[in-house]
């Protein structure tokens, strides 16, 4: 038997022992140790993410434990723990009652009115501010179109209100001249959802443009300059171009938009709503808040809500695959 002399101190094991030397456990000391040198290499990243952690724990995930009053009959004076189980009642009563159809069919028609109308407004107005070439012209109209944002629905119900006033507001004393009649904008079903509308381009297109300036601000240069030498115009430019490069951006952003799907906003809604509207008006978010606030019902009202975030769930999962399938961007 041949005996292999042992290697001298700092010299290269051979190749059969490197090839025998067992491997290290997956997730075993080696990697705690990693975790250990990125702590150490950059410990106040790693403090700053602390607030964020805390803010999410107790605000985030500690409430949801109350979701568990949707399968009781919760009653303040026993508590969360003392209120008797009922299993699914509430939602049998959700999907059985007579409210459960009209108020899917409200919700859902402003939230695809949303996703049609109000999603792709942002995109549009980048697009045209990104084709501007007059640097005080653009910003002007970035900072007036932002202004908007800024102001609470209250405010902004009150200048509708004001505008659309019964016989007194401007914009129903143009609409009575051009259409030869008396209009109360404010109380026709019909004129609800186009109000929910505009007040939502005006209030959020604006905000909306910042994230996918950012994008078209990192498209590279070179390109467009590559695409002129091709004899490409403005046009031809922006369809081969500036669209292609925000593409991975209006994707997630369309992720997040359908995970909100049933939220269709509460204060936007309840400000605008009154008796002679109502059955247009009427939504998941505002019966949340007549069942639960004014009408006392606790389970009941988490079990819609409930419903509202298992819906969301679904759809961002769902939109999520799609993305991944059929495209090179996913949100996750």
């Amino acid at each position: 038997m041949v005996m292999t002399p042992p290697a001298a101190p700092g010299a290269a094991l051979p190749a059969a022992a490197v090839e025998d030397a067992p491997a290290p456990l997956a997730g075993g000391p080696r990697r705690r140790r990693s975790i250990l040198k990125r702590l150490r290499r950059a410990p106040v990243l790693y403090l700053m993410l602390i607030p964020g952690i805390i803010y999410f724990a107790v605000f985030k995930y500690a409430p949801m434990y109350g979701i568990t009053i949707a399968f009781k009959d919760y009653l303040p004076f026993l508590g969360v723990e003392g209120s008797p189980w009922v299993g699914l009642k509430h939602f049998e009563r959700l999907f059985s009652g007579p409210d459960f159809g009209h108020l899917l069919s409200n919700t859902l028609i402003l939230a695809v009115l949303n996703v049609l109308i109000a999603f792709p407004a942002p995109i549009v107005v980048a697009l045209m501010l990104n084709e501007l070439r007059q640097h005080l012209l653009k910003k002007f109209i970035q900072t007036a179109i932002y202004i908007p944002h800024f102001l609470s629905w209250a405010i902004v119900s009150g200048l509708t209100y004001l505008l659309f006033a019964l016989d007194v507001g401007p914009v129903t004393v143009l609409l009575n001249d051009l259409l030869g009649g008396r209009v109360d904008v404010l109380a026709d079903p019909d004129w609800f959802r186009p109000l929910i509308m505009a007040q939502t381009l005006w209030k959020s297109t604006g905000w909306g443009t910042i994230i996918y300036l950012a994008a078209l601000a990192g498209v590279d240069k070179n390109l467009y300059e590559a695409a002129m030498l091709d004899g490409a115009g403005r046009l031809q430019q922006l369809r081969h171009v500036t669209i292609p490069a925000i593409v991975p951006t209006v994707i997630i952003m369309l992720i997040l938009n359908i995970g909100n799907f049933l939220d269709t906003g509460f204060e936007q809604i309840y400000m605008l709503t009154n008796s002679l509207n109502r059955e247009v008006a009427d939504v998941f978010d505002t019966y949340v808040y007549f069942m639960g606030i004014t009408n006392g019902a606790y389970s009941y009202s988490t079990a819609i809500g409930l419903f509202k975030s298992l819906v969301g769930l679904v759809l961002i999962l769902g939109a999520n695959w799609l993305a991944k399938k059929f495209t090179d961007s996913s949100l996750f």
